[in-house]
């Protein structure tokens, strides 16, 4: 019993502490590729931001340019929130963009725009949106299979 008691006063304490999980929101004002946005927050301070979970052409790539013109169409100037999940290596802010209740990332992929990348990806409806691109055609899925080079 004093085990049980433990947890329960362990997970009360924990339930009162807001979500540890950061929050970003702003308006874009730089698209660097398709899969990496500058936002401009409300203290004017510009953050580089990676989208979690997908990787598009670079932009020399079959298609780089047209994936940063659908995450240019997606976001810039619009105010976005970012769901931060990690800093990766470059020092870029890794999270989940949303516009209005769109999920800028998942559209990516939606739209055949994006990969999932695997490695990071832990939503499963990002390989079915692939799957559903791959079969319909759509963006990068319509180039010949030699073109479609992963970055």
């Amino acid at each position: 019993m004093p085990f049980l008691r433990l947890a329960l006063l362990t997970l009360s304490i924990l339930a009162s502490f807001p979500a540890l999980a950061e929050e970003l929101a702003g308006r874009v004002v730089g698209v660097h590729g398709g899969d990496t946005l500058t936002l401009l927050t409300p203290e004017r301070r510009q953050v580089k931001v990676r989208l979690h979970a997908i990787d598009t052409p670079e932009s020399r790539q079959p298609y780089g340019t047209r994936a940063r013109q659908e995450l240019a169409q997606l976001a810039f100037q619009k105010v976005v929130r970012v769901a931060v999940i990690d800093t990766d290596r470059y020092g870029r802010t890794v999270g989940q963009v949303c516009v209005g209740g769109l999920n800028v990332n998942v559209e990516l992929v939606r739209r055949g725009a994006a990969w999932v990348y695997r490695q990071y990806n832990r939503d499963p409806r990002f390989v079915a949106l692939e799957e559903e691109a791959r079969q319909a055609q759509r963006g990068l899925w319509v180039l010949p299979q030699a073109e479609r080079v992963p970055p």
